[in-house]
């Protein structure tokens, strides 16, 4: 396998669990699967229609979004937002994001060393 192909594989992984955690932080205002998908992109993640439909609908499934259907304009969109379950695990999982990634710059830093101190 090559390097490339490693990477891919590994940067596939971890954008798959910050999608989620993306989704439910911007899912706290209402919004349909474009205007979310748009968003997405918009702040660097890498996600396709095709992924981003059947995670909103197993998200919806756990309790943690609530949808509703929109029909007021010529064209009905579903609009999705979180739950408070929902609010509960996005702030959790963001909670475990900053702790994984000060732990990730603590192994970063050089042993005998604290962080930004000037030796």
């Amino acid at each position: 396998m090559t390097m490339d192909a490693t990477l891919s594989g590994h940067l596939q992984e971890l954008r798959r669990g910050t999608v989620v955690v993306a989704s439910l932080t911007v899912l706290r205002e209402p919004g349909y699967g474009y205007s979310l998908l748009e968003t997405l992109s918009g702040a660097g993640f890498e996600v396709e229609a095709n992924t981003l439909y059947p995670l909103l609908r197993r998200l919806e499934s756990q309790g943690l979004l609530t949808s509703e259907w929109n029909t007021d304009e010529a064209r009905p969109r579903k609009f999705y937002r979180t739950t408070e379950q929902g609010d509960a695990i996005a702030a959790a999982l963001r909670g475990e994001w900053a702790r994984l990634d000060e732990a990730i710059s603590d192994l970063d830093t050089p042993a005998g060393t604290e962080s930004g101190s000037d030796l």
